[in-house]
């Protein structure tokens, strides 16, 4: 038995490695089944909050489980599962009108345009490299140069000064497409679609590929819409949090709310809202709450009216005698609302620590506040937002607006990670819109080595801007992109001649981020949509349905022909295809690759191969065996005659398959990925695993070995 256990190894260890790889594939599919199934409970709810509930539940249970599944497991297609297929392109060639001086332009730099934008269409080459090779070909002869039309500022001799426009236009493009790609995610994010696919193609595309979808008109005026970016004023006062404890009181009382608050796990936080103490904490300690700013903090401070509304409400405590557990139990329920979130007062001053606030009383200190949400609750909050009787105890001209980019919190227990979310409550109306931005750089500050981003606006911006930040010192202004809020600066001076700085970024990526949303507001280079195909899920059925039928057909044609050809052989050969096949999916879910139709018909192509190798061998063999060599030495000798061609073949059918998935799109990158792979497993199964097989079978005794009719 030792000496064959290699042998037992090559043939066993594929199939488990495939089996575990495949797993989450299995799992994902059974729990979206129990899934479908809660939504379908969820919707026959009496109210929304019963339904939530529902969905809660379910997500506490099988939540993580879920995700870590879909995560790993091998996907399907568009074409497969039915949505929308989207190419974007951005338009370079507007970008380069608008970059040139408008008192510059003239029938050379117009001429030059034309013909990068006619070239342009018919090619996916840089438009930056066209556009100097037309500049080169028109406006140099007539002794024109690029600094005669772009002027991105500097001091330099002509030669400089051109490669310096050159590299400012080729930056410009790149961070066009970056600014497209970002506001695109985060409208798809906001959409609400379930694993979409954003790629950048080419130089000048973005790739999208979008699940589910079934209403284009909706998703494609989402997509073509320009960005609306906004300055609002932050109003998170003691207003709000008036307004919030009103909210707390109306929600205990209604019959809507008297559902099931187990939901409200807030044990599972380790964050103890006991109104008996004020708890404090750092900003060491509270990244999220740590809001950008543009200079230091003045030195004042508001301790005393903390003091005095602590103070007051220990004195009011209706908690006063009960236990924890009991005062966490009562609290949850007469704060339906406020026990969803943090809420933490900001005094002024330096050094000075945020206070954690409790809303037993509707006593707060004038100032700002701070508030922030844990992701699993963020879906219940919204819900009651969005009740006609909450709008109306919120502050007139106020709405609510929820941080772009989470915070990630772990549990120094579990050590389980947690998206908390910082919100605000904002002016509806903005001060100022991005149109006004002229530019935006992510950089650092040369005394503190900390990353900050430069901002310029125009004339115009700049008036205005120093009118807004003149009549707010020392608050907050919002930096929102389609109603998500991406910063919060503090005005610490007035800002003339527009130009500010922001900092207080947790790293330069971040401040990278912001970057991009500040120019998307002067996003130059339109998106304009020039391919789009629609998949129904009818049609995603009727694929796969025809894609598995045909895959069938095709191997049960190719086992029964080599039972019968090749008898044993023929056997060794079928569980080998078997075997190829589940190695190709395993392969597609282990690199989280997307199976498509084009993909199917390339594991069919793929098993005609494969049994193609196997055929090669067992010719050979069968020569040596009528020749009259002994059995092994007729298999060996099959084995290393038939590799060469094996080899060969597959080889150049895996270039192919290599030129395919590199000059290809979509369908045909699908169908060259599966048959790259298929190629690979191939010669390992029919090589390897065939080889492993039949000498384990002759190995144990047997003096012979059917490899079908002899030769005659």
């Amino acid at each position: 038995m030792k000496k064959h256990i290699g042998k037992i190894l090559i043939i066993v260890l594929p199939i488990v490695a495939a089996l575990m790889l495949l797993y989450p594939t299995y799992k994902a599919s059974e729990l979206t089944g129990k899934q479908n199934e809660v939504f379908e409970k969820a919707k026959k709810a009496k109210n929304s909050i019963d339904s939530l509930a529902i969905i809660e539940q379910f997500d506490k249970q099988y939540g993580e489980a879920l995700k870590s599944a879909k995560n790993n497991r091998l996907k399907l297609g568009l074409d497969l599962r039915g949505g929308m297929y989207v190419t974007l392109e951005i338009d370079v060639v507007k970008l380069l009108e608008e970059s040139i001086q408008q008192d510059a332009v003239d029938d050379i730099i117009t001429s030059v345009l034309e013909k990068t934008k006619h070239e342009a269409v018919a090619t996916d080459e840089d438009v930056i490299k066209i556009f100097q090779k037309h500049f080169n070909q028109i406006a140099k002869p007539k002794r024109k140069f690029l600094s005669d039309y772009f002027d991105f500022g500097g001091k330099q001799d002509v030669a400089e000064s051109e490669e310096n426009i050159l590299s400012k236009l080729k930056d410009n493009e790149k961070e066009a497409i970056d600014q497209a790609m970002e506001v695109i995610r985060q409208r798809i994010d906001k959409y609400g679609i379930a694993e979409p696919t954003i790629q950048k193609q080419g130089n000048r595309r973005i790739m999208l590929e979008l699940p589910g979808v079934s209403n284009e008109t909706e998703m494609r005026q989402l997509l073509q819409t320009t960005a609306r970016l906004e300055f609002k004023l932050v109003r998170s006062d003691e207003n709000l949090v008036s307004a919030f404890f009103q909210i707390d009181k109306l929600l205990a009382k209604s019959d809507d709310l008297k559902a099931d608050l187990k939901a409200i796990d807030t044990s599972a936080l380790n964050k103890d809202k006991n109104p008996e103490k004020n708890q404090e904490i750092s900003s060491a300690d509270s990244n999220a709450n740590k809001e950008k700013e543009v200079a230091e903090t003045p030195d004042s401070t508001n301790a005393d009216s903390v003091k005095a509304a602590k103070a007051k409400a220990d004195t009011a405590n209706p908690y006063a005698g009960l236990s924890q557990d009991e005062t966490r139990k009562r609290y949850q329920k007469d704060h339906p609302f406020t026990v969803l979130f943090e809420t933490y007062f900001i005094p002024q001053g330096k050094n000075v620590r945020p206070q954690q606030v409790n809303f037993i009383s509707n006593n707060f200190p004038k100032g700002d506040y701070t508030f922030s949400i844990y992701d699993q609750f963020r879906r219940k909050i919204e819900v009651m937002l969005n009740r006609n009787d909450v709008k109306a105890l919120l502050p007139y001209g106020l709405q609510i607006l929820f941080g772009a980019k989470p915070q990630i919190m772990k549990d120094s227990k579990s050590g389980k990670e947690f998206k908390l979310y910082n919100f605000y409550g904002v002016k509806r109306e903005s001060e100022l819109t991005g149109d006004v931005i002229t530019n935006a750089i992510a950089t650092y500050d040369p005394t503190t080595n900390e990353p900050i981003v430069s901002m310029s606006m125009n004339g115009e911006g700049s008036e205005r801007w120093a009118t807004i930040t003149g009549a707010n010192l020392k608050k907050r202004i919002a930096i929102v992109l389609d109603e998500q809020v991406y910063s919060a600066p503090v005005v610490q001076s007035k800002i003339v001649g527009g130009n500010s700085q922001i900092t207080g970024m947790a790293n330069a990526e971040e401040a990278k981020l912001l970057k991009i949303v500040l120019k998307a507001g002067a996003l130059k280079a339109p998106v304009k949509m020039i391919e789009e195909r629609v998949v129904g899920p009818s049609l995603g059925e009727d694929s796969i349905r025809s894609g598995l039928t045909a895959s069938a057909i095709a191997f049960a044609l190719v086992i029964l022909f080599m039972l019968v050809y090749y008898a044993k052989g023929g056997i060794v050969a079928d569980f080998s295809v078997l075997l190829n096949v589940l190695l190709i999916l395993s392969v597609m879910a282990a690199f989280q690759g997307s199976l498509s139709l084009p993909g199917i018909a390339g594991i069919i192509l793929t098993i005609g191969m494969a049994v193609d190798a196997n055929v090669l061998i067992y010719e050979r063999i069968r020569e040596e065996l009528f020749k009259g060599r002994s059995l092994k030495s007729a298999i060996d000798e099959g084995f290393s005659k038939a590799l060469t061609a094996i080899i060969d073949s597959n080889v150049t059918t895996f270039l192919t398959g290599l030129i395919l998935y590199f000059f290809g799109t979509g369908p045909i990158q699908g169908f060259a990925m599966t048959l790259m792979i298929g190629i690979i497993a191939t010669l390992f199964t029919q090589i390897v695993v065939s080889r492993a097989m039949i000498n384990l079978s002759i190995s144990r005794g047997a003096t012979s070995f059917n490899f079908g009719q002899p030769k005659e």
